[in-house]
């Protein structure tokens, strides 16, 4: 017995020193840890961390994978805090409501994974939908579909008649009156019952909408929709179950309730206005302006028949608003985490949100670290993803060019891995 323990002990060890090591040369390497662009970098990967990061272009050993980036521009895995996997834009998105089963959602959301992570972005906070969000978060972590890591709300809560009531819109007769359950409250019981079926659904964090919105079928887009009363009973419940909070909000007033009971973040801001951002501010509340759903929706509002009458009006109003006010916020200093809420547009499109930043006067460099380790730090995942340095996963992307220079190039990565795997 003891022989044959010795033998299997010293074939791990022969099998461990002879693993394959990837070793990548960076012509230009992005850290996320520093503004600066260093040139002729090696970054090493074995299994699915990084365990090296070194100056100049290291010599492979024969068992190694080389991977040339040395034309390249080379970044942390990107971030987005804002996508609806479970679907995406058309204009029969409301007659889908009732024909499509959760398995017919569920395969449809495979691919509009696969193209967000082949989009660059490794990690993504899923944002609401029917539930199906769950358990393709689950499929991705157990290697059975290709995506990106998910964070997700699971269902967003909302109140009756509100933005997330998933029947909007319904005949009387299939409207019935959803509770708790389906993430629809009336009052401060029914808000921590919310929260606490989002927590047994296998929900990670938290997504209200504290205001009327853009695309639900309901006149009003701005209204706030939640008591100061249920924003706190759902707040700190979510923090009794370790999960951050997200808030849809689009109206000044819907914003301050839930600024001021605790939210970790604030989406869209359309009407954001000063007094919220010093709130903002004061607070340490982020806001994701998903400025490429504000474009996307004010332009499909005009062609005829795409979207629902009760909102082509909000579009038009809404859309063409959130990159100014992002514009005001970032010049303030109110704190800007990247997100796009991808799935309102075409899935893959995420990286024309650096660009639209960068127009609105942010910085490159910000830009990225918005996508990077600011998301990172939201989603408490800092000694893991969000900068490449010993010890984090190796969720690297690659661009053509060097996007503190042309910040497009990030519309059309070019290398993609998450984890150690190449994926393109």
């Amino acid at each position: 017995m003891k022989k044959l323990c010795l033998i299997f002990c010293m074939a791990c060890i022969a099998f461990n020193a002879s693993s394959q090591r990837t070793i990548i040369h960076c012509g230009n390497l992005l850290d996320g840890k520093t503004n600066d662009v260093q040139s002729q970098m090696t970054v090493i990967i074995d299994g699915n961390k990084i365990t090296s990061v070194e100056k100049g272009f290291t010599k492979p050993a024969s068992a190694d994978k080389l991977i040339d980036l040395s034309k390249k521009t080379v970044l942390p895995g990107l971030i987005d805090m804002h996508v609806h996997l479970e679907g995406e834009t058309n204009k029969d998105a409301n007659l889908q409501r009732f024909t499509l089963n959760d398995a017919d959602i569920a395969f449809r959301s495979t691919v509009f994974a696969k193209k967000t992570l082949l989009a660059g972005f490794t990690t993504v906070r899923d944002l609401g939908g029917s539930g199906v969000n769950i358990a393709l978060r689950n499929a991705i972590n157990q290697g059975l579909v290709t995506g990106p890591r998910i964070f997700t709300a699971g269902k967003s809560i909302a109140t009756t008649g509100g933005h997330a009531d998933p029947t909007n819109g319904y005949r009387k007769d299939l409207m019935g009156d959803p509770g708790p359950k389906e993430g629809v409250v009336n009052g401060v019981e029914d808000a921590r019952q919310a929260v606490r079926q989002r927590y047994k659904d296998g929900s990670d964090m938290i997504k209200i909408t504290a205001t009327g919105g853009v695309l639900s079928i309901a006149k009003d887009g701005s209204n706030p929709q939640f008591t100061d009363e249920e924003l706190k009973a759902i707040i700190e419940t979510a923090k009794d179950y370790n999960m951050h909070t997200a808030a849809h909000a689009h109206g000044a007033e819907g914003m301050k309730r839930a600024i001021i009971a605790g939210i970790t973040t604030i989406e869209h801001g359309t009407k954001m206005t000063e007094e919220i951002m010093d709130l903002m501010i004061e607070k340490g509340t982020f806001y994701v302006p998903t400025i490429s759903a504000g474009k996307f929706v004010a332009e499909q509002a005009k062609v005829p028949g795409y979207y629902h009458p009760l909102v082509v009006p909000k579009a038009l109003e809404i859309g063409p608003m959130i990159q100014q006010t992002f514009n005001k916020a970032y010049k303030r200093g109110v704190k800007i985490a990247f997100g796009t809420d991808a799935g309102v547009f075409p899935h893959g499109d995420n990286g024309k949100e650096f660009t639209y930043m960068v127009e609105a006067g942010m910085s490159p460099i910000d830009a990225i670290k918005s996508a990077t380790i600011v998301n990172a730090g939201i989603l408490g995942m800092t000694d893991k993803v969000g900068t490449i340095e010993v010890g984090k996963f190796a969720d690297i992307v690659a661009t053509d060019e060097n996007p503190l220079k042309n910040i497009k190039t990030l519309e059309k990565v070019s290398f993609v891995m998450k984890e150690g795997v190449v994926y393109k």
